[in-house]
């Protein structure tokens, strides 16, 4: 049983690593703090700035907030 829990975890573990690759594969090269990235999506940025302050992108619904990266 213990095995069984440890595959699990693991299979867990490398599918979550595997999707947020995923999703930053698609990223161009760019300077830091020129796009912004929300928890579905990214968009360049309205403006360039310090890495990891807070942004948003434009959506169907409105203005998703995010960080730039």
């Amino acid at each position: 049983m213990k095995r069984l829990e440890r595959l699990g975890v693991a299979s867990l573990g490398a599918a979550l690593a595997l999707s947020t690759m995923a999703a930053f594969a698609q990223v161009p090269p760019h300077p830091p703090g020129t796009i912004c990235f929300t928890p579905k999506f990214w968009c360049w940025a309205a403006r360039r700035g310090a890495p990891g302050v807070a942004c948003s992108c434009a959506s169907p619904y409105g203005p998703v907030v995010g960080t730039l990266g």
